[in-house]
Formats: structure tokens, C-alpha cells, sequence
């Protein structure tokens, strides 16, 4: 077994696409074309996040409570962000639908992104790929958008984000799109 020096970004990405598959079968190759990665590198992430304790050893079942866990109290300090310049992309953080809900903002943030339709500061996404990878499933931009309230959301935006994580994690029969 490889030392493990560490997990990276879209370790975190590969773990939340698990999870938005729900029961739905999968095979390292279909993560690596949903989440714009190669297959070597979905193969190492799971390896890393199998040392972690993230997943199980059969490389099936994520271990959604050491996950909620790590997302919730340690993302914001492995994986920093600062909002940073306006830009045109796709609401992120308290901006997305899922929170805008219950938080109103002036100054949304967003993911950098041609196509978007909204102005923001700019958040960088956990790794380049996770934008393509959440336009296409609906589950895991949600979970993406959660995971930058916990890097850069107030207590009472956290408090809320991570009720609405426990909520899907809960849930097995998502119906993610590939």
C-alpha cells in the first residue's frame, strides 16, 4: 500500500458523487467520466480516502459520518478559499438556490464559469472539474454548494448547510444524473 500523503481536493468530490449515486451501481470509470478525472486518479482518491477512514475497505460504502464530520470542521482549514474578484458563474455558497432559501445576501459568491448567469466574487470550487460535474447532477452541486458554506459561510449558514447535508445523506434513492 502507497504512504498516504494526504488527501486533495476532489478526494472530497469523489465521496460526495458516491453518495448522490444513492443505491445506483457504479464502477471506477463512471466516476472518472462524470467528474472529469481519470481513472487513476478516481482509483488513488478512494485508496487515500480508504486509509482515512472515509470508506469502507470493499471501497463501496462511505462512511457518512466521519465524512459530515470532516466536512464540517475541517474542510474550511485543508481546502481555504477567500472570495475573491467579481466575475460572471453559477451561485455557490449562502448564494445558491438550496441556501438562498433562508439566507438573503447582497454579495453572492459564485463558481467561475462562462456560461453563468450570475455576477459574484469569485469562490474557487474544490478542483476545476467540480463545475462541469455539478451542472450535470443536481445532488452533487447541492452537496458542492454545502461544502462552501462550511469553507466560508457564517455560524448560521453552517448551522443551516449542515441540517441540509444530514438531510441528503439520509436519503439513499437520489436520482443523480451521469
Amino acid at each position: 500500500m502507497k504512504a498516504h500523503n494526504g488527501m486533495r481536493p476532489h478526494d472530497i468530490v469523489v465521496l460526495l458523487k458516491i453518495i448522490a449515486l444513492g443505491e445506483k451501481p457504479w464502477k471506477n470509470k463512471d466516476l472518472a467520466a462524470a467528474l472529469y478525472l481519470s481513472q487513476s486518479e478516481i482509483s488513488e482518491s478512494i485508496s487515500r480516502s480508504e486509509f482515512a477512514g472515509l470508506i469502507s475497505s470493499d471501497r463501496r460504502k462511505v462512511y457518512k459520518m466521519a465524512l459530515e464530520s470532516f466536512l464540517l470542521n475541517g474542510l474550511k482549514y485543508v481546502f481555504p478559499v477567500k472570495p475573491g474578484s467579481l466575475s460572471k458563474g453559477i451561485l455557490t455558497s449562502h448564494s445558491a438556490p438550496l441556501m438562498s432559501k433562508y439566507f438573503s445576501t447582497d454579495e453572492p459568491y459564485v463558481w467561475p464559469d462562462i456560461s453563468g448567469k450570475h455576477r459574484g466574487m469569485v469562490i474557487a470550487p474544490l478542483y476545476q472539474g467540480a463545475i462541469a460535474a455539478a451542472k450535470e447532477d443536481q445532488v452533487l452541486y447541492e452537496l458542492l454548494v454545502i461544502c462552501d458554506v462550511f469553507r466560508v459561510g457564517r455560524v448560521r449558514e453552517i448551522k443551516k448547510a449542515h441540517e441540509l447535508m444530514i438531510e441528503i445523506f439520509k436519503s439513499e434513492n437520489h436520482v443523480a444524473s451521469n
